[in-house]
């Protein structure tokens, strides 16, 4: 059978064998594209969620900050953003009241041609756009507590704001549930002694703090919290078939509507099996998710807890920058092995910005071990942090299939974390 899967820009075309137990080229199930993206956006901003319209909101007032994900996430702000600023000025605000502030979390700033992309030539040169620095302490400010008293410090130029705007999309993720609404502020544009908390070794390794899960999720609950001290106005949310076009718009109140993306999206990326498999072929579903090491932990996450213990994840992760950062190659020096990386987390004889990735990347080799094709990380490398290196995928699987046998249950997910596997 021939088989496309995501990754980086262009994609790999292989060829992989049928046999008994095959449990299928698995997909989410796309809701179908909206035919006038643009029309759907203004008729969300024009009559939202349990929310008076955008406009109405901006009217009097003095200012505003729309934040929006950095460059790691696909979300359409060349559609969003010019709909968006147009309502505000529009309403009263003047283009040089408006503020774009790029939720970087602790990820590097997006500049130069590559901010062009992120926002459209156009918007990059009309309006004012920040980045938001989790390590600058004089560009925070403390909206309140979340946990057991640990101060949350969220960006002063969005805390100051007078009308606060959240954009984003909701996708499936590891720690929060789904993407989305409250996540662009925590850790979007919180400081980094906050995220310290949020991305701690007890958050990561609670068990609900999982793909698909809001009830009960302790990520989810500070997050709500975060949004609560520091103010949030309105979201404007969407939701991305596998080919990154629109498929729902969902903006008002920023509970709300969060919430109705989130059902929404639950209906097509949510797929049961009866058993676990053996083994897993999956993705960090491409560009620009699978830019990075850091990341490729979305695309591990995804499949586990479908996958047996002592079974296999097979991931295609392009990489191209690497590990993402000096500081995320630096936390896998711990790693002698991943129980003893785990250990070392929970005993917090360190803390490295970035090692939440990592931990959740060894939290599954505990379980499952992990192959992994990319050409961003050189074997050696790879094989010293407890990965094998996988050069040729459909080589590897025919040694995955002499294993663990020609009966073997066994899966492709084509789009890595843009759907959630689970077992009954």
């Amino acid at each position: 059978m021939r088989v496309h899967l995501k990754y980086g820009s262009k994609g790999l075309d292989l060829e992989l064998p049928e046999t008994p137990n095959f449990q299928g080229v698995l997909y989410p199930q796309d809701a179908p594209p909206l035919a006038d993206p643009e029309a759907a956006v203004e008729q969300a901003l024009a009559c939202p969620i349990a929310s008076a319209g955008l406009a109405e909101l901006a009217r009097g007032k003095q200012d505003a900050v729309i934040v929006i994900s950095d460059s790691t996430r696909p979300v359409p702000n060349a559609l969003l953003l010019p709909l968006i600023t147009a309502r505000l000025e529009g309403a009263g605000i003047p283009r040089e009241k408006i503020t774009i502030l790029i939720a970087t979390g602790i990820h590097r700033p997006n500049e130069g041609d590559e901010l062009k992309r992120l926002v459209g030539e156009e918007v990059a040169t009309r309006y004012r756009i920040l980045n938001h620095f989790s390590n600058k302490e004089e560009e925070m400010v403390r909206v309140g507590e979340i946990g057991d008293g640990v101060a949350a410090y969220v960006n002063r130029h969005y805390v100051n704001a007078d009308l606060k705007i959240l954009t984003g999309f909701i996708e499936p993720h590891m720690w929060a549930g789904f993407s989305g609404g409250r996540k662009a502020i925590l850790p979007g544009i919180s400081s980094v002694k906050t995220l310290e908390f949020m991305h701690g070794p007890e958050m990561v390794a609670h068990p609900q703090t999982r793909y698909g899960v809001l009830e009960g999720n302790p990520f989810h609950a500070a997050g709500l919290a975060v949004m609560a001290q520091a103010g949030a106005d309105f979201i404007v949310n969407v939701t991305l078939d596998t080919s990154k076009r629109v498929t729902g718009v969902f903006a008002g109140h920023p509970v709300q509507a969060h919430l109705k993306g989130v059902a929404f999206l639950s209906r097509h990326c949510i797929r049961t099996l009866d058993a676990p498999l053996d083994f897993v072929v999956t993705t960090n579903s491409g560009a620009p998710l699978d830019c990075n090491l850091y990341q490729t932990a979305k695309g591990l996450s995804g499949v586990s807890s479908a996958t047996r213990e002592g079974g296999v994840i097979l991931i295609a992760s392009e990489c191209w920058e690497g590990f993402g950062s000096e500081e995320y190659r630096e936390v896998f020096e711990h790693a002698t092995s991943p129980a003893i990386f785990i250990e070392k987390l929970l005993r917090k004889e360190f803390f490295i910005p970035d090692q939440w990735c990592a931990q959740e990347t060894y939290q599954v080799m505990l379980k499952n071990e992990v192959w992994i094709h990319t050409h961003g990380i050189d074997a050696e490398t790879l094989r010293r942090f407890h990965f094998t290196p996988v050069p040729v995928i459909e080589d590897a699987v025919s040694q995955l299939l002499a294993r663990f046998g020609n009966e073997a249950r066994w899966a492709v997910v084509p789009d890595g974390p843009l759907l959630i596997l689970q077992v009954t």
